[in-house]
């Protein structure tokens, strides 16, 4: 989703090896440090620009110089079933941690049929659907979910109580690209506002919510105000119940509850990031990963084939006036992926400032972007 027109592209190999040596450059081990790098870049390879490298430097590379984010991870598994376990991420990578806690539900699921892995005192993870893809590839639909800092306000509610708590799922089909709905539990998650922000345009009515009920427009302000709480981004559905926002409210609570309850985690307004004195704290989010062996049920192949035909029919079904085309799940971010493979990530200048501050911090003096003359004031 690029919504700045003045954007420079940058080869993804090079961005995702820039990113690599940011992590190793504030001590993220380099195997771990792949790891965070490969799924941010995924994120921008398929559109998915609010979670890729616009979140580098706001995000993690802050973060951890904070001293709220350890840049080692401690993965413990503290407590294990033939088809269950619970992980402790100890305030680690979040990146890291999801992809061994869902490499643990596959590895359950190859043994018994299904896997799930709980985990607690995590941090953000990127995107979920990296988590669900990692089953599809193993013939087997993927299941995540993820709560965090309070932003979505219940129907009718002001307050920011619950995270975007996406629900994702993954599931194989017989085409080129697979069945992946990886979205928020908001109308627009926070990632999306930020993008509003830098290219420094207005919000659409009805994403969030002021303390007066009236909806919000300027992504700059709403950023300030999610922060103290002024602010709340409105559930899946829209504000109250006429368009069914309890709907989205009602899946946002199936998360936190997914997210804490089974794993002895945090929950709600102890995600905010502060402590009781205002202090910057680490975020200790909890995630949930599920993997299902497909062949415990039917063929993959069967299943692929299914899978496939319902999403055609849906796709081939009639169009609305003036639309010419139906798409579904992940269709997009793989036209996308199409469209991006030889061109690369889209930076914009604010981006472009972010990486050329971390890049003079840390003295990667050896990258170049084709930015620099552009935006390097």
């Amino acid at each position: 989703m690029v919504l700045d027109k003045d954007i420079v592209w940058v080869n993804f190999d090079k961005m995702e090896k820039f990113m690599v040596d940011v992590f190793k450059g504030i001590g993220v081990p380099e195997e771990d440090a792949k790891i965070c790098a490969d799924i941010l870049i995924t994120a921008d390879k398929h559109g998915i620009d609010s979670h890729g490298v616009s979140r580098l430097k706001p995000i993690y590379y802050d973060r951890i110089k904070l001293g709220i984010q350890n840049p080692v991870t401690e993965f413990e598994v503290v407590r294990e079933g033939p088809t269950t376990a619970v992980v402790d991420g100890h305030n680690g990578m979040g990146h890291v941690i999801g992809k061994k806690s869902m490499e643990l539900a596959i590895e359950k699921a190859k043994k018994y049929g299904m896997g799930m892995v709980a985990v607690r005192n995590s941090t953000h993870y990127g995107i979920a659907g990296y988590y669900s893809l990692m089953a599809v590839k193993e013939g087997m639909i993927g299941i995540t979910g993820t709560n965090a800092r309070p932003s979505i306000a219940p129907t009718f509610g002001v307050e920011n109580m619950l995270g975007t708590n996406p629900l994702t799922f993954g599931m194989p089909s017989d085409e080129e690209f697979p069945f992946v709905l990886d979205c928020s539990t908001a109308v627009a998650q926070r990632g999306k506002v930020e993008l509003y922000a830098r290219a420094n345009k207005e919000l659409p009515e009805g994403w969030v919510i002021g303390q007066d009920g009236k909806s919000k427009t300027d992504p700059n302000q709403v950023l300030k105000d999610l922060v103290a709480g002024t602010a709340a981004l409105v559930p899946l559905g829209g504000i109250g119940e006429e368009t069914s926002g309890y709907k989205g409210y009602g899946y946002a609570t199936v998360v936190e509850i997914l997210s804490a309850a089974l794993q002895g985690g945090k929950f709600l307004k102890d995600l905010t990031g502060f402590d009781e004195e205002g202090n910057r704290a680490p975020y200790r989010l909890g995630h949930f990963f599920i993997a299902i062996d497909v062949s415990a049920f039917t063929s993959l192949e069967s299943f692929k084939k299914t899978t496939g035909e319902i999403l055609r029919a849906l796709r081939n079904s009639k169009k609305a006036p003036g639309c010419d085309r139906i798409y579904t799940a992940w269709e997009k971010e793989y036209l996308t992926w199409l469209d991006r493979k030889d061109k690369g990530v889209p930076i914009n200048k604010s981006i472009a400032k972010e990486i050329l501050k971390v890049k003079e911090e840390l003295k990667l003096d050896d990258y170049t972007f084709g930015f620099e003359d552009k935006w390097n004031e």
